[in-house]
């Protein structure tokens, strides 16, 4: 292929995904496991009584039968054996039943993967299997819905046996049995079992038809049987309606057998029957039936009643290519080619003299032409098979008749329905040759205009069917004529399949133009520049929608036979396309595609464009309005290289209607505000022109009018004013260069500025982000009223817990604008980052780095989190690279600790973009970020290699280098804060990798005691900070219980009353007025734990368990019981050893759910076998009057 992979639009592997996956379908050489099948079969008599084995076997079996779904031709050398190995089975007479039924289900399997007319003719037919067949299929039940596949084959089998060449009376014998009563004879019985089974609501009803129609036809039958068979079938047929699900069964069966006769009978058999049943099925009415089915069956049996009218003969009027193997089309010269299928009309005429056409005929073509219009697919592919069959019996007059017909498919007045089918039967009657070239200069406008079908119903269009069969049409046209026939439409059919390769919306059809591009460039050899397109729009190539649009089609463009015709298609039917995706890619294809033409742009495409803007199509103005901002962008690009202005390209009048669209169009905002983004790029020469100020309206007014926009569309409209009022900043608000217009500069900071204090969400939202495009010209002389806005909004906001995302707005502007003004120690405050504001700004960033708040969303403060994070970077990269000096040891120690407890937590999303960041600051050599505390240890944890290995969203592989920064000490701290979150959380990966990053660390240090002592100091701290902040303080006790229970403070709990065990026990009594029963609950856990320490410490922690046992949550009393339960049974040196037994029944057996006044005097004993005092209730005084 021409174009590379990222060319394609397979990124990350989407597409090229999607090509392996097609291309592996069909590797398979040969039928691989015929050993293992050999075992599978063979194992069936020992697995069939057990349903365990039986199901495996079977299940196996269907796996590997299934992988030759779509080549079953690789299983036809393998079928006998298989067929063979099996029926041995059956025929032996010491199987079970049980056995039986699963090697026919065995043959089922076989049979649906291979097809019933290939695999039948494998059964045997020899006079001897007759009779065991016929009573074989007499024992079985047709009622039993787990043997139907028995049933199924056994009837196909059947079906083979009435191909013996004997009457079937010779197989008799005597009629009388030994008890005097006459036998039924075989045909009564054969033609008893057939009729039972059309009838049945399974599968067997298909193979009972397919039994009619090898049974029904043989002589002897034929003479007896078929006349009454006939009566019966129509008597039911007329007697029957589709009103209920038996009455349907029963049609099925009655149609299905009635069109498998008319296919395999002899019309001489036939023909004096045929008029009746096509009279029955007038009668009928089956294309009015709501069943498909039905339908379907009504139309084959009618095309079938056709051809029996008609005599066998092909037409000679017929247009023979000659030879249709494309390696004989290469190799023929035309004239030899066209000399073999020329056909005298003087032979042609003479065979049609005595062409008597039946009445009937006119009957049955009109009701296929009814078919082709139904509402089913199945349908119509039906009718249009009949259409193609019936026409190449008539004469060339009516079957020219007929093909008009069709052609009357193609009206406006018509469905889809009806273009779909007539495209169907305009296929078949390519491809039989019935089609005449005298024809093809009706028929090809049809299928160009096919090919661009589409019908717009509510909120989506109809019509990709159409389009998909346009493409089988012009398919079949390249096999069935000459190319000097197709020579004068080669451009037409060229043109449209090409643009349905590129620009359809559904993959199939693009794949489907693109195949049947390919075919005719292969047959037909008069494609222009076939060859170079199809390396570039191959099937896989097209799959991927941007590509097509804003790669494939600027190469195919690049061809001048089809440079105009893609971009008249795209300005007529993709600028107003329902769908707002394809309305946008239309555009920007047009904007690519405008160098190939630029003044056919100019003077054609843009005019009709500006039409479009102001029209009442709303899809088409928005669509007119981003093409117009499109095109006069890439006329400018155009313009550079050839030292010419837009407005040396464009009419005047088209300028002036590219000024006023904005007074015409109040609800395009975001479409209205990429025309002033491209307008603005353009640079068009209106400068001081009013329509400047209105232009600055429209962004002004979509700013405070952002509430009322749905929520869906926000992002866009506000990525599309920013990008605009950037732009239009830029050329317009300039007084020289560099040099920004005061008086706008002025009003328009104070206006943003002003904005964010706004009640309206979505209005500070937009005024930040408008403070944060401004250029630079637009900043100098404004840094600090600009940034000591966005500050205050953010300090306000994030202490009153509102405005998230505007405060994530306001983040992203402040490094935004730090970063256009540029850095400088010694600058002013005002137009620069400087030492007089650096910390002002870092601060900002740092205090935005801990927002939690979270709302009914979840944790909002995230996204504010994520934004400071990305604005440290920039900004400190900034700094870093010119004045590196105004970054303080502490700024760049708070920033780097901060980041580190990001890349600590829980949120993978958050933890990966922290340990990004952090990476990229160590590693950065241009520039170098100074003083980051222990550079060198870090280094040595994250060598550089990890900026690129180490996967920070999987917990396995990130936890094991952050916890090693728990050795350090700048940063234990907040790495072990953001480790509380993570493993105190709930998500089941995060607690276990990170716990066990954790544990890890506490082993290297637990025999240190000064290292152990300091990382319990950080604990404490962490604890003490977080006491009432619920976030942290309830994972922070999870963690701390998960510690205790590993004995990671070991060599703490050989002291007595060691500080860190009292201090923490001081910190534990603040839960316990708490209401919050997480929170409680995880107290009581660490108080469990706290037990081991020695000392007067344990006395005072059995003491706060125990007052937990009469907690007024009767929850909290269950759960201490619960947990001093277990507490007893792990320490067992907390108790006296005399009543420990005692203790822990009293624990167990206790109802602690009961009321106060019942459990206190269980808890008192307690307290006396514990040795710890009896709590006394504090009686409340109640205050005098």
């Amino acid at each position: 292929m021409a174009l590379s992979e990222t060319e394609n639009g397979f990124s990350g592997g989407e597409g090229g995904g999607e090509a392996d996956a097609i291309v592996q379908t069909c590797v398979l050489g040969s039928f691989s496991e015929r050993g293992e099948t050999t075992a599978l079969i063979s194992s069936l008599s020992e697995v069939h009584g057990d349903l365990g084995p039986r199901e495996s076997t079977t299940e196996r079996f269907l796996v590997i039968m299934n992988r030759y779904q779509e080549q079953p031709h690789l299983l036809d050398p393998h079928l006998e054996w298989m067929l063979n190995m099996i029926l041995d089975f059956i025929r032996s007479e010491k199987s079970p039943p049980s056995l039986v039924h699963l090697c026919f289900k065995f043959l089922y399997i076989i049979c649906k993967v291979r097809g019933y007319k290939i695999f039948m003719q494998l059964f045997p037919h020899e006079v001897a299997d007759v009779q065991p067949v016929l009573d074989l299929m007499s024992r079985q039940d047709p009622s039993d819905s787990e043997t139907w596949e028995t049933r199924y084959m056994l009837l196909l089998w059947l079906s083979m046996t009435c191909l013996i060449p004997f009457d079937l009376s010779r197989l008799d014998g005597h009629l009388e049995s030994d008890g005097g009563k006459a036998r039924e004879p075989i045909m009564d019985r054969i033609l008893a079992i057939a009729k039972s089974y059309l009838v049945v609501s399974d599968s067997a009803r298909n193979a009972a038809s397919v039994l009619v129609s090898k049974f029904m036809t043989r002589p002897d039958v034929k003479q007896k049987r078929l006349g009454d068979f006939l009566d019966w079938n129509l008597a039911t047929i007329s007697q029957t309606n589709d009103h209920s699900l038996r009455n349907i069964v029963v049609l099925d069966g009655a149609l299905q057998s009635l069109a498998k006769l008319f296919k395999h009978g002899k019309r001489d058999d036939l023909l004096p029957y045929a008029p009746a049943v096509l009279q029955c099925l007038e009668k009928k009415h089956l294309s009015e039936s709501s069943e498909a089915m039905l339908r379907k069956l009504g139309v084959k049996l009618t095309q079938r009643l056709g051809l029996t009218f008609l005599k066998p003969r092909l037409a000679a009027w017929r247009y023979q290519r000659g030879s249709r193997s494309l390696a004989a089309n290469l190799s023929m010269s035309q004239s030899a080619a066209a000399s073999t299928g020329a056909t005298s009309e003087v032979e042609t005429k003479e065979q049609e003299e005595d062409y008597d056409i039946p009445e009937e005929v006119e009957t049955v073509i009109e009701h296929l032409l009814l078919g082709l219009k139904d509402k089913e697919t199945i349908v119509r592919w039906s009718a249009a098979k009949g259409i193609g069959r019936v026409t190449g019996r008539l004469p060339k007059e009516l079957a020219d008749e007929v093909v008009g017909s069709v052609l009357d498919c193609f009206s406006f007045q018509e469905t889809d329905n009806a273009w779909h089918g007539g495209c169907l039967a305009l296929a078949e009657l390519g491809r039989r040759g019935l089609l005449l070239p005298s024809r093809l200069t009706d028929v090809v406008p049809l299928i160009i205009k096919s090919l661009i079908y589409e019908e717009k119903r509510g909120a989506c269009s109809v019509g990709s069917n159409v389009r998909d069969a346009a493409c089988y049409v012009c398919w079949s046209f390249a096999r069935a004529y000459e190319p000097k026939e197709l020579e004068p439409f080669v451009t037409q059919i060229a043109s449209g399949l090409l643009i349905t390769a590129v620009f359809d919306r559904n993959v199939n059809c693009r794949r489907a133009a693109s195949a049947a591009f390919q075919e005719n460039v292969g047959r037909q050899g008069t494609f222009p520049h076939g060859i170079d397109i199809l390396t570039a729009a191959d099937y896989y190539a097209v799959g991927n929608l941007n590509n097509c649009y804003l790669n494939i089609s600027v190469y195919i463009a690049g061809f001048p036979e089809y440079t105009k015709s893609m971009i008249d298609h795209l300005v007529a039917m993709k600028i107003n396309h329902w769908d707002g995706m394809i309305r946008e890619l239309a555009t920007k294809a047009l904007h690519n595609l405008t160098p190939q033409v630029p003044d056919y742009m100019a003077a054609t495409v843009l005019p009709q464009l500006l039409k479009m803007a102001v029209g009442i199509d709303l899809h088409g103005r928005h669509g007119a309005i981003l093409a117009c901002g499109q095109i006069t962008h890439a006329l400018y690009k155009v313009g550079l290289q050839t030292n010419r202005t837009v407005v040396d390209m464009i009419s005047p009048e088209c300028v002036d209607a590219l000024k006023n669209i904005y007074q015409m169009v109040s609800l395009m905002r975001p479409a209205i505000c990429s025309l002033i983004e491209k307008l603005s790029l353009s640079k068009m020469p209106f400068k001081n022109d009013p329509i400047i100020t209105g232009w600055q309206w429209i962004i002004d007014d979509t700013i405070k009018t952002l509430h009322l926009v749905s929520s869906g569309a926000k992002d866009g409209i506000l990525a599309a004013l920013v990008s605009a009022l950037s732009a239009l900043c830029e050329e317009y608000y300039q007084a020289s260069p560099g040099q920004a217009d005061p008086q706008m500069q002025d009003a328009l900071v104070s206006q943003y500025t002003e904005g964010l204090n706004n009640p309206q969400m979505l209005t500070r939202c937009g005024s930040a982000l408008a403070l944060g495009c401004l250029p630079k010209f637009m900043i100098h002389g404004k840094l600090k009223q600009i940034i000591e806005g966005l500050r205050q909004m953010c300090a306000e906001t994030q202490k009153e817990g509102t405005f998230t995302e505007a405060r994530k707005d306001a983040i992203t502007s402040i490094a935004q604008v730090s970063v256009k003004a540029g850095a400088c120690a010694e600058g002013s405050p005002d137009s620069t980052l400087c030492s007089a504001n650096v910390d002002e700004v870092y601060g900002t960033l740092l205090s935005s780095m801990i927002d939690y708040t979270t709302d009914s969303r979840g944790d909002v403060g995230a996204w504010v989190r994520e934004a400071a994070m990305t604005s440290l970077k920039d900004v400190t990269m900034l700094v870093a690279s010119s004045a590196p000096e105004i970054l303080s040891p502490d700024m760049v120690k708070c920033m780097m600790c901060c980041l580190a407890q990001q890349s600590a937590e829980k949120i993978d999303r958050y933890r990966a973009h922290a340990g990004t960041i952090f990476l990229h600051l160590l590693h950065s050599t241009e520039p170098v970020v100074p003083n980051i505390p222990h550079r060198e240890e870090l280094l040595g944890i994250f060598p550089v290699e990890t900026t690129t290995t180490l996967n920070w969203n999987a917990p396995s592989h990130a936890f094991k280098y952050i916890a090693q920064l728990l050795g350090l000490p700048e940063y234990q701290y907040h790495t072990l804060l953001g480790l509380t979150v993570s493993v105190g959380g709930i998500t089941e990966s995060t607690v276990h990798f990170s716990s066990q990053s954790l544990f890890d660390h506490l082993k290297l240090i637990q025999s240190d005691s000064a290292a152990l002592g300091q990382f319990g100091e950080t604990l404490l701290r962490i604890f003490r900070d977080n006491l009432h902040n619920d976030r942290v303080s309830v994972s922070f006790l999870k963690m701390l219980n998960q510690i205790l229970a590993n004995n990671c403070f070991e060599i703490f709990t050989t002291q007595e009353n060691h500080p860190f065990c009292v201090d923490l026990l001081a910190l534990c009594k603040e839960f316990k007025k708490s209401k919050d029963i997480s929170k409680l609950r995880a107290c009581i856990s660490v108080l469990c734990g706290l037990i081991q320490f020695q000392g007067e410490v344990r006395k005072k922690v059995l003491s706060q368990l125990l007052l937990l046992l009469c907690h007024s949550f009767p929850v909290i009393r269950k759960t201490t019981a619960s947990q001093m339960y277990e507490m007893l049974l792990t320490y067992d040196d907390v108790v006296d050893p005399e009543v420990l037994d005692d203790a822990m029944t009293l624990l167990s057996d206790t109802n602690w759910e009961s009321d106060l006044a019942t459990v206190r005097p269980h808890r008192n004993q307690l307290c006396d076998w514990l040795g710890v005092p009896r709590p006394q209730p504090v009686t409340k005084v109640k205050p005098k009057l």
